[in-house]
């Protein structure tokens, strides 16, 4: 059994410490801004009592999946940029949708 967890220990080791760099630290850091997103997703949905998808949603997948896109293309993983890749379109798109209503909206306003 203390063989196991030694096994485990060192892998570990060898994953979060030995290789730790700047670009695992990107990794890290643009993985929490794209977490992000579902947490105020979560918090304005329980605010409204519905499901809800405000634009700060898009706004943090937009940076968090361009940082991990970097970082994919950095490592070299064809299946996280094409992830990452395809992602960012949906994303963009959104957030083209809802400055494009805000427009809108306030041309109406203004209207009025």
């Amino acid at each position: 059994m203390a063989d196991w967890f030694g096994h485990i220990a060192g892998w570990l080791h060898d994953v979060f410490v030995q290789q730790f760099n700047v670009w695992i630290l990107l990794g890290f850091a643009a993985q929490a801004l794209f977490t992000m997103r579902f947490l105020v997703q979560w918090l304005a949905s329980e605010r409204a009592r519905r499901s809800v998808v405000p634009a700060s949603f898009w706004t943090f997948s937009v940076i968090g999946g361009s940082l991990l896109l970097v970082y994919a293309i950095q490592r070299k993983d064809p299946v996280f940029i094409a992830g990452q890749a395809a992602g960012l379109f949906i994303y963009v798109r959104n957030i083209w949708f809802i400055l494009r209503e805000r427009k809108e909206n306030r041309a109406n306003e203004e209207a009025i």
